[in-house]
This record gives structure tokens, sequence and C-alpha cells, in this order.
């Protein structure tokens, strides 16, 4: 099965219409995100609309239980909190409803899905090797996906090391435009990369390509209007500052 992989699209509509053009035409069998399809970005409801149309699995990612009200924003930046009570107060009911229903994991597919991580489906920023090792030893899948980081990366345990042993090194990069992945041995752990965010300082938005018969991926990058994008924004009367990040991809 050939699936395409997005996450973090965070209300940013130019960027989900770009990637969502440039998937069709590559014959995926199923698109899976991986959460956060809100906030930030000024339109949450035509995005949740179009994840809702087109993507066969969705999960349910922090700033989406946010704008929920079922998670504290505390530990949020003054401008994500902000983005959140904007999302919250200029989201249709269809919209929260659709969000309501969503898990931050799913395992049943060929490869775990995670919103953040597979020991913290919510809240875990997976960017280090030691971090890596750990969740490789306790996902539920030799593949798992998760998003969360806004930043395309990937990790691997070598076939014949003891993930669970504590002591077994991973292995990770960060992955450019065209990077592929070779999966059919070791245990993987894989970031696409955000659709709406990026902030590993490629401004293009991300996503991946994965095939499960011949265990492959491959990471796409696809420019998209920023500036409507960021014009948006402060249309909306959220943070400028939100808009003008979204050119450098940090």
């Amino acid at each position: 099965m050939r699936a395409a992989v997005i996450s973090d699209i965070h209300a940013n509509l130019p960027a989900l219409e770009a990637v969502l053009e440039d998937l069709s035409d590559r014959e995926q069998d199923e698109i899976w995100c991986l959460g956060d399809t809100v906030g930030y970005g000024a339109d949450p409801d035509r995005c949740v609309e179009l994840v809702r149309e087109a993507a066969d699995v969705c999960l349910v990612g922090n700033h989406d239980l946010a704008v929920l009200g079922e998670l504290d924003t505390a530990t949020f930046s003054a401008a994500a909190a902000t983005a959140v009570n904007w999302t919250r107060a200029n989201s249709s009911g269809e919209t929260l409803a659709f969000l309501a229903g969503l898990a931050p994991l799913e395992t049943s597919r060929d490869a775990a899905l995670y919103h953040a991580s597979p020991r913290d489906p919510i809240w875990e920023y997976v960017l280090w090797p030691d971090q890596a090792a750990e969740c490789l030893a306790v996902q539920e899948a030799r593949v798992s996906l998760v998003g969360h980081s806004h930043i395309a990366l990937f990790f691997s345990i070598a076939d014949g090391e003891n993930a669970s042993s504590g002591s077994a090194e991973a292995r990770g990069w960060q992955a450019g435009a065209g990077t592929e992945l070779e999966l059919a041995a070791d245990r993987w752990l894989i970031n696409p990369g955000s659709v709406g965010q990026p902030r590993d300082g490629d401004p293009r938005a991300a996503w991946l390509e994965l095939d499960t018969e011949g265990w492959r991926a491959t990471y796409h990058r696809v420019s998209y209007d920023i500036d409507k994008a960021a014009q948006a924004i402060v249309d909306s009367g959220l943070p400028p500052h939100l808009g003008k990040r979204l050119f450098a991809g940090q």
C-alpha cells in the first residue's frame, strides 16, 4: 500500500492545498494525517474540511486538544496560546466536533501512527537519538510515524540490536527534499515534517510518501503561496509573528 503522510497543518490553507495537489499525482491509496490540523493559522474550518474529506486516518494533536479545551495552554508560547483562543472562537461546531472524535495514536495500520511519540503521543518532541532509542523500544510496530516537532527527520536501530535493553544506539538524520529510505530491515521512527509550519529551515510544505509493500519512503517538499498564508494571519488579527516565521521555515 502507498500512503501519503501529512502532519501539523496548523490551519495553513495554501500549504495544505499545495500538498494535496502534489500527492494527488502520485497514486496514493490512503492519506494519513498525524494531527494538529488547526492552531497558528487563519483557516481552521477549511483545513479541517479538506482533511475530513481526504484523509483515511487523522490523529488529534496537542493544539487540536487545546482548542477543544482539553489541554492547558500554560506551557504554550504567548502567540500559540493566543492562536488557540482565536481558533476556538472562530471554528465552526462541525470543526470542533470532528476534532473531538479523534485520538492521538493509531496502531492498526502497517506502520504505527502517533502525533508526538510512541511513549507520549501528545507531548514529547523526538529530536535526539537517545530519545528515539527509548521510543523505538516501546513502539508497537517496526516502523512508526510521528509529527509534532515540525522537522522532517528519521531515526533507526539496526536489526540485532536489543532496543528494549536501553543500550541500543539510534542513528538519526534530518531529511531534505528527495531523501529516500529503505525500510525493509531495522526499526524506524520517521517524521514527515510539517505541512503548515516547517521548522527545519526549509519553508516549503512537507509530506512523506510511504510504500508499505516495498517498504520505501520518500520525503517531498512543495512550494506554496506563503505571502497569502501570512497575509491571512495578519488579516485575521492573529499575532503577525506567526505569519513572518513561515518565510524562514522556523
